[in-house]
């Protein structure tokens, strides 16, 4: 399942069926395929999480008590996460730390 990020702040007062529309109209994805799409508020210490599980959309918020998510310059559009990125933007955490597992590379047969 892809991971975006709007880098827009949107209203926190939409809900599931807001911010839907706002992925459809204006990221031009589709919601019910199945990404996760992350939103910011424009404080920036607030994340709202739309999901279309297969049965319907999940809306998830967080607040973090102290700080702001680390979240990449406002622009229009969407950038896309791996799933570690996600995890450490959803703990609070610098995601933009985090960098691709490297697998090693299988020593030659002889």
């Amino acid at each position: 399942m892809p991971i975006v990020i709007a880098t827009r702040p949107v209203d926190f007062r939409r809900g599931h069926d807001g911010l839907a529309a706002t992925v459809q109209n204006e990221l031009g994805l589709d919601p019910h395929s199945g990404l996760t799409v992350v939103f910011r508020s424009k404080r920036g210490d607030r994340v709202k999480i739309l999901v279309w599980d297969g049965t319907g959309l999940v809306l998830t918020y967080k607040r973090l008590d102290q700080g702001r998510f680390s979240w990449p310059p406002v622009r229009d559009g969407v950038m896309q996460l791996s799933r570690a990125q996600f995890e450490a933007l959803f703990e609070g955490l610098n995601w933009q730390r985090v960098q691709p597992r490297r697998v090693p590379k299988p020593a030659a047969a002889n």
